[in-house]
Parts: structure tokens; sequence; C-alpha cells
């Protein structure tokens, strides 16, 4: 009798998995939405639906230069959506949501295509920048970081589909 021996899957592989649940995530809570749905301010405080998907966009075209990857998006369109910035009620500081749609699944092509080209000495590379202000980032941990700030804005995307009196879009 012989023991299947099961692949180990890469490390790149499993970040990209990441990737693909929040996309999916962010597809599925944005499916109906409307513009004036998007900019419904969640109460007592926070940023609305617009405002949030901005927001993932701008991280990963922010991201797309360490996986070798080009933005998609003119600079400095995203400005407004930049970390920090006040909550979105002006509605027309907004952009589109049909335009941050197209982005996202533009910049997700591109950040999916970066990891894909991805090599393990690269990962060990030390960062351009951290957020987090760690004197040893390196793309790695980079990586792992932007993926966990991703999926957590996702989560805020099925709350604020909620909130604009929409049914939950996960099961």
């Amino acid at each position: 009798m012989t023991t299947a021996i099961s692949p180990t899957v890469s490390e790149i592989e499993v970040l990209r998995h990441q990737a693909r649940t929040t996309r999916e995530v962010v597809r599925l809570n944005l499916d109906g939405i409307t513009q004036e749905e998007s900019l419904i301010q969640p109460a007592p405080a926070g940023n609305c639906l617009n405002w949030v998907v901005g927001h993932l966009v701008c991280i990963y075209e922010q991201s797309l230069p360490m996986l070798g990857q080009k933005p998609v998006l003119a600079e400095g369109t995203l400005k407004r959506y930049a970390r920090g910035t006040p909550p979105l009620q002006d509605p027309a500081e907004a952009l589109d949501l049909q335009r941050l749609l197209a982005a996202w699944n533009d910049v997700n092509d591109r950040f999916d295509a970066g990891l894909a080209a991805l090599t393990p000495e690269v990962l060990d590379q030390p960062a351009l920048r951290s957020p987090t202000n760690n004197p040893n980032e390196t793309n790695r941990t980079l990586l792992s970081t932007i993926l966990f700030h991703q999926a957590y804005h996702s989560g805020q995307t099925g709350l604020l589909r909620r909130i604009a009196g929409k049914p939950g879009a996960i099961a």
C-alpha cells in the first residue's frame, strides 16, 4: 500500500487565493447597488460604500508597482479615497460607482498577474514602503498586510450593503 502525498500549495498561490476571495466578496456585495445607495452614510460614523470601494482600489493601485504592474487609473484620481481622508459626504466628490467597479476588476486582474509572476526571492526583498513603519518590512510581510487590509474592508461592504437596504449577498 502506498500513501499518496498531496502537493503543498505554494505561498504565492495562497496569496492569490486570498486576493481572489476578497474580489468575489466585494463583487457579490456590490451587485445591484446604485450610485445613490453607495453614498449612504453609516451611523453614527464611518465611510460610505462608495468610499470603501474607492479605497480598496486605491490600496491595490499603490501596490501594483511592487508587483511589476502599471496602475489602472491616472495618478491623483483616487486621492479622495486615500487612507485618512474624511468621510465622503458630498456626492460631487464621489467617483461613479460603475467606474470604481470597472477599476476594481482591472486592478484585481493586474494584482493577480503580478502575484503570479512573483518569486520567493522577490518576496524576501525589503519593501519600498511600510504602512506600519516596520523597519524590517519585506515584500512578503507587506503583501500579507495589504491582503488583510483588503479583506477587512471587503467585510465592511457586506454591512454597508445592508445599511443601503439590500439583503445580504453571502449566505
